[in-house]
């Protein structure tokens, strides 16, 4: 089977637009120098790198499992840029974001999604809490579903609290087999009546050369972790063995899934 090569753009962001304060990690709109708007997410905010590393990675898998994202575009920001805010909280994180930082493709117009107003058909639904389930994305909720209805289709976004087990970096090989006990709180979980029909599909889409050119596309300096013990190559081939062993043990997951629709009954 053949696959197209994943490559992100690199943008420059030449304005800083407004902040979106509905996200913890004051995200902004900005516009960059091909002239495209973006949700601009900034590797001086919150969890850090860290955060960018589960957007990209959650972001590119969805993509490759063929769900509906906005384009991943590695946004730069210069030394000079943001000198002019008023804002001092934004100041900081400009001054602090300097270098490579992860932007989504603004999609214009776009309506933010509400499961009592938009029914999502059982094969789409499984494949999202497939997807969730697998990247351990513990942020898609009824209080926050971060999918959007744009053109009258259904996009995600928003993947930056996916693989949250390196924020401890403790055990991932246990946390990489383990299931995930917080998509009972998923807010597709109810149509989701397909997960184990479509479970082959989804891994045969993931292979360990799909996954080794995702977990490549990190840059080198996002992998330089102050006082880790390890170098970044190691921290890459983590994320990548973490992949491998979380698709071949899908069955833990799956499982979990249908004990926790069957709660719902």
């Amino acid at each position: 089977m053949t696959t197209n090569k994943i490559e992100l753009r690199t943008v420059n962001v030449t304005r800083y637009i407004t902040p979106l304060r509905e996200g913890g990690s004051l995200p902004a709109l900005a516009e960059a120098d091909d002239d495209f708007k973006y949700v601009l997410k900034f590797r001086g905010a919150g969890h850090g790198v860290k955060a960018l590393i589960a957007e990209l990675l959650g972001g590119e898998i969805a993509r490759t499992l063929k769900l509906k994202i906005p384009e991943l575009v590695f946004a730069n920001l210069d030394k000079a840029f943001g000198r002019s805010e008023g804002d001092e909280e934004i100041q900081d994180l400009l001054k602090g974001s300097q270098g490579l930082n992860l932007a989504l493709h603004f999609l214009s117009g776009a309506l933010t999604f509400d499961p009592v107003v938009t029914q999502v058909d059982e094969r789409l639904a499984s494949k999202i809490v497939w997807l969730d389930a697998f990247t351990t994305n513990i942020d898609r909720s009824v209080k926050n579903t971060n999918m959007l209805i744009w053109h009258k289709e259904l996009w995600l976004i928003d993947h930056g609290a996916t693989f949250y087990f390196h924020h401890s970096w403790d055990n991932w090989e246990k946390a990489a087999i383990s299931p995930f006990p917080y998509i009972k709180d998923h807010v597709l979980l109810p149509q989701a009546s397909l997960v184990e029909e479509i479970n082959a599909e989804m891994i045969s889409l993931l292979t360990n050369d799909k996954l080794k050119e995702i977990t490549n596309l990190i840059p080198i300096d996002w992998l330089e972790w102050e006082g880790s013990q390890m170098d970044s190559e190691a921290i890459r081939n983590v994320y990548f063995q973490f992949l491998v062993q979380r698709r071949n043990y899908s069955n833990n997951f799956v499982k979990q899934i249908q004990d926790a629709r069957e709660t719902l009954v």
